[in-house]
């Protein structure tokens, strides 16, 4: 073997990557099962306190360094560790999954100020209709649809609106005026997912993920661990508002915070001593304005003298969580580390603490975070330099009805500059009326701040220098040049809504997502050990023994590689590497197989391995080859878990490959040179399918019968009965409901049926007698945010009597609710067209690769051939079986990426069986061609049921050990592997066969003429 130093070198190279990235992982684990300890012993039994604690103590370590990379030449953090590690799908720890779409015809709307012409209102429904089924953007479609409708229109007269003016006038064509929609509406699209990630941020979930999709106005939000999807689809469905604030400087009201933090240090004193807490009298009665005292009191409170006799511990107060800012002129009145926000939100929420405050008083918190060396600056009080403290502003409210005294729908625009100092700030204009109302804000505000307020939480708190007339000013402060132009989308939120739709909505519960890891890792382990054991007894134990170091490595590999890419890992994603198993033993039994033939032919150990190596490189290629490309197009067209799927199957070609050729060959020379005797097959073993001489040319007719029988009920089937489509493709709602004890599917049915006001209703047993996978399409093309709440309520009022009267709606929501699933229309429209895309695309590439690699139409077309029968059969063998399996026999993406794998594994067995009959026919030149077919399908016998029979083995065990969320989805891979093993032999090269007859037939017709 040449470049055996570079093969060896990289072996060790990618051994220590893997080992590196995967120590992220062992580090991060090692944390949170403290974190879970810690809060364990703090809050036992109670779950939502030990939740709150191990979040705490999460945080606090956030900015702690937890590994040392080569004794201290390089220190991560936790956090950073945490960005490295192994990232688990929801599916496997539980959490919510959203996709959100800010509509584009939302937009346009709001851009013509709601113009109701008929044309336009005519255009804007015909290019909704179109974009269901249309890859094209929005603007285009709705531009034609103008067109169409209004051929002599003209869009400069609906857009020339007050926020358009400056873009839009009556002269602008309508390439014009669609140039500047497309403009706005992607600047609104992209404030619309600043202002999300915004709102993910300050959530406080651990490791969020938001992203931006293909698709133009779609986001996609992750949020692991999420106990109320309620409040998060509240939170990120809330129209964004923006408002200007007058403010208190800390001087006016410090006093009052004075007072508060004496009040709660007496309060909590009281609660730790089983006092009774409503005795305690506020010193300032409501609506009483304390006076002003010197700022330096502030310095002054000593949190330890508020302890409580006795006990070690301080005793809460306000100030014990909020640090004072020092900085008397300023709206700031105190900082806190982010995980005592929330305790400084309790106190100031009493009803004690508010009779202290000011009436005009509320109080918010920054957006941006200041590290601790900062703070230390501002205050007397030591912080940990890698704390992040939040600022609290106090804003003062004078209307009557708590409205701020200028909102954002004043705003016409908002750009990120740089001043002639070079630092970077927003300039900013308003309409008349904004002008009007900002030049008496600024002029009774000279000398003081006004926060710039999105969500409730503040951008900025600029000081005002003079009045500002004309409508036109800058906002200067600390920005980075992201942070400016944010800053900017933000400010340009109050020109237009953009609300964000939930179309796509996934929720699974925690104890769910611990019950997929525990059936994943099971299926996982089982199914290894089995192949481990297969190849053992297969092929001896010297042999077997360096295929397992194959295999092993190989998994180590995968493992380390989805940490380095920081790819997500599924539950289908464990699937993928578990199918990788079966698979990776492929190139090891084509190699093994060489060898054998070698041996029998006379060579000696060490050409014969040679050798063997050298006449399986190009089979393993052009299995490993063909495998990769359907999975690169389910990569391409897939989503979510599905894409999990597609990653690991890539990564595990690749890596598989690498180990199982040039591992295994490393070994091999090193066991030759110590002159060992190595043995390819045992007792049991040596003379299996030895002298096989199957007539698979003269019996193809008998298995085209055969296959066509099977094709014509399918398609009968079809026909008839249809398939169970999911709601990926026809859109609708999923619950998995768990039920105390077992609970008739019909039953379950009849009453939601009832409860969903006679909307289409089914109710399957999932998994245990006592689980219920429910799926509906009641209220499934609402717009309403409200639709949600609405859905879930009717559902707990449906099982009601079978979960226990006592148990109320958010119970059984939290306890009962396994997990729950919404595709909207939208969505699953483009999933279909996806599905449809990625199955002909796998088509026409898996052609031309043959075509290319054998350079001959008729094993291309006998491959195409094999695969549509493999498919075809797949699908009837679903249609005819979906009533009457106990598992979910849906067509949705999970379906899709089963068709894709039996795709490429059909291709993968067809591809090795077409190399060995090219292989024959350049060594039996002279010989008849059906016998060339014969001699090379027969030789390959062996091959082809070693490798179908490994891979069965492992799918066979994720069926019984896996959980039951992908019992449809590997059922689907355990009949495509069969008929695709079947198809390889008895359809592929037949049609091949026929149509090379044909061609060879039809040219010595040609020279007898």
């Amino acid at each position: 073997m040449q470049n055996k130093g570079a093969i060896r070198l990289f072996a060790i190279l990618l051994a220590l990557v893997s080992l590196y990235q995967l120590i992220f992982t062992y580090q991060t684990r090692n944390v949170e099962n403290q974190a879970q300890e810690y809060a364990e012993n703090r809050a036992g039994e109670d779950p939502n306190l030990i939740s709150e604690y191990k979040f705490q103590y999460l945080d606090s370590m956030k900015n702690e360094v937890v590994y040392n990379f080569l004794f201290g030449l390089r220190e991560y953090t936790y956090q950073e560790c945490k960005e490295r590690e192994i990232n688990f799908g929801l599916d496997l720890k539980g959490g919510m999954n959203m996709i959100l779409e800010v509509r584009v015809s939302d937009i346009v709307k709001a851009l013509s100020n709601y113009n109701q012409d008929e044309s336009f209102i005519e255009a804007l429904r015909l290019a909704s209709q179109r974009e269901k089924n249309s890859t094209r953007d929005f603007i285009s479609l709705f531009g034609e649809a103008f067109e169409e409708v209004a051929p002599e229109g003209r869009l400069a007269a609906i857009f020339n609106t007050v926020e358009l003016r400056d873009k839009v006038d009556y002269n602008s064509t309508n390439e014009e005026v669609l140039k500047v929609i497309r403009e706005e509406a992607k600047g609104a699209i992209d404030n619309a997912f600043n202002i999300l990630r915004t709102r993910i941020d300050r959530f406080g979930v651990a490791q969020p993920n938001i992203q931006r999709l293909e698709q133009t106005g779609r986001i996609l939000v992750e949020l692991p661990g999420i106990s109320d999807p309620e409040r998060v689809r509240d939170l990120l469905q809330g129209t964004a508002n923006l408002e200007f604030w007058e403010t208190y400087s800390q001087e006016e009201v410090f006093q009052s915070l004075m007072q508060a933090n004496q009040l709660t240090a007496e309060i909590t004193a009281m609660e730790k001593s089983g006092v009774d807490t409503a005795e305690v009298e506020p010193e300032v009665q409501v609506g009483e304005q304390p006076e002003e005292t010197d700022v330096a009191l502030l310095d002054e409170i000593d949190s330890d003298s508020l302890a409580v006799e006795g006990e070690d511990q301080q005793v809460e107060s306000l100030f014990s969580y909020l640090s004072p800012s020092g900085r008397p002129s300023s709206p700031v009145v105190g900082l806190a580390v982010s995980r005592d926000t929330s305790k400084v939100n309790s106190f100031l929420g009493m009803d004690e603490v508010q009779s202290l405050l000011p009436r005009d008083v509320k109080f918010l918190w920054t957006v941006k975070s200041i590290p601790g060396e900062d703070a230390q600056y501002w205050t007397n009080q030591q912080f940990d330099p890698n704390d992040e403290l939040f600022q609290l502003v106090a804003i003062k409210v004078t209307s009557h009805d708590g409205r701020a005294p200028l909102e954002g729908d004043v705003v016409t625009g908002a750009r990120a500059v740089t001043s002639q100092q070079g630092a970077y700030e927003i300039e900013m204009s308003m309409n008349s009326e904004g002008a009007k109302t900002w030049a008496r804000l600024t002029k009774a505000n000279i000398k003081k701040s006004i926060a710039i307020v999105l969500d409730g939480y503040v951008y900025s708190f600029p000081t005002v220098q003079n009045e500002i007339t004309g409508g036109r000013s800058s906002i200067t402060g600390d920005f980075t040049p992201q942070e400016a132009k944010d800053l900017a989308n933000v400010l340009q939120s109050g020109k237009m809504p953009a609300p964000a739709r939930i179309v796509e909505d996934t929720v699974v519960g925690p104890s769910l997502g611990a019950e997929a890891v525990d059936a994943g890792l099971k299926s996982f382990i089982w199914a290894f050990i089995a192949v481990l054991i297969y190849m053992v007894i297969y092929y001896g134990f010297k042999a077997g023994v360096v295929a397992d170091l194959a295999l092993v490595a190989n998994m180590f590999f995968i493992m380390g590689v989805l940490a380095a890419f920081n790819a997500v890992l599924t539950l289908p994603g464990i699937a993928g590497i578990v199918l990788t198993i079966g698979m990776s033993v492929d190139a090891n039994v084509l190699i093994y197989e060489r060898i054998r033939e070698e041996i029998k032919a006379g060579k000696g150990l060490k050409l014969a391995i040679a050798d063997g190596y050298r006449n399986a490189f190009s089979a393993i290629i052009d299995a490993n080859v063909t495998t990769f490309l359907t999975g690169l197009i389910l990569f391409m067209f897939g989503t979510g878990p599905i894409k999990g799927f597609a990653t690991t199957l890539m990564i595990g070609i690749a890596t598989s490959f690498f180990s199982a050729f040039f591992i295994t060959r490393l070994v091999y020379e090193s066991l030759l040179k110590t002159k060992v005797d190595i043995r390819f097959s045992t007792k049991l073993t040596r003379d299996l399918f030895k002298g096989a001489h199957i007539l698979f040319v003269e019996k193809r007719k008998l298995f085209m019968v055969i296959s066509g029988v099977l094709i014509l009920v399918g398609i009968g089937s079809l026909g008839l009965r249809g398939l169970q489509q999911g709601i990926d493709f026809t859109g609708g709602r999923s619950y998995v409901v768990r039920f105390d004890e077992a609970v008739p599917a019909t039953e379950v049915q009849s009453a939601l049926k009832t409860a969903f006001d006679g909307a289409n209703v089914e109710a399957k047993t999932f998994g245990g007698d006592n689980q219920i996978r429910i799926t509906t399409n009641y209220m499934v093309d609402s717009d309403e945010k409200s639709a949600d709440v609405e859905v879930e309520t009717q559902l707990y009022n449906g099982l009601k009597s079978y979960v226990g009267e006592d148990v109320s709606r958010d119970e059984f929501l939290s306890e009962h609710r396994m997990s729950s699933q919404k595709v909207g229309p939208t969505i699953a429209a483009d999933i279909r067209n996806k599905a449809g895309y990625a199955i002909f695309f796998s088509f026409v590439v898996i052609f031309l690769y043959i075509l290319i690699r054998f350079r001959n139409w008729e094993f291309g077309l006998g491959a195409l051939g094999a695969v549509a029968h493999d498919v075809l059969i797949v699908l009837g063998v679903f249609s005819l079986l979906y009533a009457v399996m106990p598992f979910s026999m849906e067509i949705d993406q999970s379906f899709i990426a089963a068709i894709l794998t039996v795709i490429g594994y059909s291709i993968n067995d067809t591809v090795v069986v077409f190399d060995r009959i090219r292989e024959y026919r350049s060594l039996y030149p002279k010989r008849e061609l059906k016998d060339v077919f014969n001699l090379a399908m027969n030789s390959t016998i062996s091959r082809t049921m070693n490798t179908s029979f490994t891979t069965l083995v492992v799918l066979i065990i994720i069926f019984l050990f896996g959980s039951e969320v992908i019992q449809g989805f590997v059922f689907a891979l355990i009949v495509g592997v069969v008929v695709g093993t079947y198809s390889s032999l008895f359809i592929a090269s037949p049609i091949a066969f026929n149509f090379i007859e044909k061609r060879i037939n039809a040219k010595a017709k040609g020279k007898r003429k």
